[in-house]
Order: structure tokens, then sequence, then C-alpha cells
């Protein structure tokens, strides 16, 4: 039987990862259609005290990684964090599918009550099991910067719709 967690976590980062891939590839279109430089896209945000659209999507992944990662109870695979195109956050989204696609779903299953612990924000160090990380702290998280990216993109005229965002389920 499959650890809820898992449930609860790889076919969601798969699926909306997959729509955010969907929705950039959208926005690499329209800024070719409308001869536009792919940075007015990349480096736009919501507010100035806001990540760019670009740094969204680095996050987004960043928390798929990551938070699958501690689950499965495996190391955190590290990214250069220098993608500078639409091509190049494709293949960081490609690449954080391949590995959550690769790990085995009998890693999960002591993953709701494996402790977690976490280096960032403040306090710096945050324990949590496995569960409350994921409902609490991960996929919240996730969903913040993956919804951010969308939305920079939406405010700047690329048609992109809840399908779009949802991806394919």
């Amino acid at each position: 039987m499959t650890s809820a967690i898992y449930t609860a976590s790889i076919p969601v980062f798969k699926q909306m990862l997959g729509g955010l891939s969907g929705v950039l590839a959208k926005a690499d279109a329209h800024v070719a259609a409308k001869n536009i430089d792919p940075n007015a896209l990349l480096q736009a945000r919501l507010f100035p005290d806001m990540f760019t659209m670009l740094r969204q999507v680095q996050v987004a992944t960043d928390f798929a990684k990551s938070v699958s990662a501690r689950l499965a109870g495996v190391d955190v695979p590290k990214l250069a964090d220098d993608e500078q195109s639409f091509a190049e956050l494709q293949a960081r989204i490609a690449t954080v599918l391949a590995f959550i696609e690769g790990l085995d779903a009998a890693l999960f299953d002591e993953a709701a009550t494996r402790e977690i612990v976490t280096q960032a924000g403040t306090p710096k160090e945050k324990r949590f099991t496995g569960e409350s990380y994921l409902f609490s702290y991960g996929l919240p998280h996730f969903f913040f910067h993956t919804t951010t990216a969308y939305a920079i993109l939406r405010h700047n005229g690329v048609e992109v719709g809840k399908k779009d965002y949802i991806g394919t389920y």
C-alpha cells in the first residue's frame, strides 16, 4: 500500500510542476510572438519587495525537491540557481521532476512520523513531523511560489488560465 504522504506529495508536485512548465511555455511563446525581451517577464514581480518571476520558479522547484527528499529520507539535491531564460527554467523543472519521479514510494512509508529539521527562516531551526512538514510548511510554500509565478505572468499579459495553472490531472 502506498503511503498517504507519498500520495499527497509526489503526484501533487508532478501535476503542479507540469502546469508551471506549461505556463512558462506559453510565456516563452508570448514574448516571441510579441517581440518582447524575455527579461521583461523573467524579471517581473508583483511588488518591488517580492521575488522576480524567475526566482519564484526557482523557489517553487526548490520546495518540490527538498520537501520530497526530506520526506523520503534522502539528501536534498543541490541546484545552482543560475537560470536566466525560459529554456533554463524548463530544464530546471525537468531535473526536479526526474528527481522526484525517481523516488521509490517505499521511501515514504515512515514519512509521516519522520523528524524533519529545516534551517531556513526565523527562527533558523524548525522541527516538524513529516506530516506537519508537508501540510503546514512544504505544500503551502510550494503553492505560494507556483501561484505567484503564474500571477506575475498573467498580470503581464500572458494568456493563461486556471486550466494552465492546474496542469494535467
